[in-house]
């Protein structure tokens, strides 16, 4: 039986240890890492995974796209889709950065405390790779979410941009460039995600703890101060206020499962193509139980 390979195209100078050893504990045979890895370089590197292989033995053979620069990543994706042809490709995910796995396990993290579907949430920072994610899934599963910013351009033009995507829920902009903005956006609030950038402090206990009808607030930034006032990185649904609270570790373990998980399920077919939806759907899938060992 053929080997499973993994190959790591990563475009920082050195490949992510942190994705090696991740894929190296998906129970992978062997990962062949790359750094450097520039859109004109795909090519033949895909054309050596491609064609060294036939058949159903293509399913063995797999691409991770890693990187600290999300964007990048996303056209290394499409460059590597755009190699293939016909029948003759390899299954590829994208997760540069964390990206889609902890935006995944967040938003399912959140549904285990209330039901999506008609959910009022907030997404504070959201205009990065992560909180843009985020507020993608929720409305996708019918949520009405507020992607914020400190500059209300920046905002819009996120929610621009996500609304190209969401066939139900619904995204709006709006500004938190003060705390009593921060304060009235989360009035109404179910959900609060805080996807900001490390360091930050987007909401402060106080004004947290002031919202009535939080369920559920999950502060993705794991750097001292925290996102959210009152939550630590290894909270775990810890109750604050009149709903509970996750930091970064908490929703970690639901990340790292929906990682090895989705790296496993590549081997299983050889036309994957595994970015935001579909790690999502891995995430309800390993939350389920429902995902497999392949």
């Amino acid at each position: 039986m053929s080997k499973r390979i993994l190959f790591q195209f990563d475009g920082d100078d050195h490949p992510s240890s942190f994705d090696a050893v991740v894929a190296i504990d998906s129970e992978i045979d062997h990962l062949v890492s790359y750094g450097q890895v520039h859109p004109s370089s795909v090519r033949p590197l895909v054309h050596g995974c491609m064609f060294t292989r036939g058949g159903d033995d293509l399913r063995h053979t797999a691409i991770f796209i890693g990187g600290s620069d999300v964007d990048a990543a996303e056209h290394l994706l499409h460059c590597v889709t755009e190699t293939f042809f016909g029948p003759v490709r390899v299954s590829v995910m994208l997760d540069a950065n964390g990206c889609n796995t902890t935006a995944a396990a967040a938003v399912v993290a959140a549904s285990r405390h209330i039901a999506l579907d008609g959910a009022r949430a907030v997404v504070l920072g959201g205009t990065g790779p992560v909180g843009q994610r985020v507020a993608r899934l929720l409305a996708s599963d019918g949520a009405a979410v507020s992607l914020t910013s400190r500059s209300l351009d920046r905002a819009q033009e996120a929610c621009d941009a996500i609304g190209k995507h969401i066939q139900k829920g619904s995204v709006s902009a709006a500004q938190a460039a003060t705390r009593e903005q921060t304060a009235d956006i989360l009035q109404d609030a179910q959900i609060v995600i805080a996807c900001g950038a490390a360091g930050v402090e987007l909401a402060n206990e106080e004004t947290i703890r002031g919202v009535k009808s939080l369920a559920v607030a999950i502060d993705l930034n794991a750097v001292p101060p925290a996102g959210i006032g009152g939550i630590g990185a290894m909270d775990k649904a810890k109750a604050i206020g009149s709903g509970v609270g996750y930091g970064a570790i908490g929703v970690g373990g639901l990340k790292m499962k929906t990682h090895k998980a989705a790296i496993k399920s590549l081997f299983t077919s050889n036309d994957l193509v595994l970015d935001a939806d579909e790690i999502f759907a891995m995430a309800k899938s390993v939350e389920s139980g429902k995902a497999s060992d392949v």
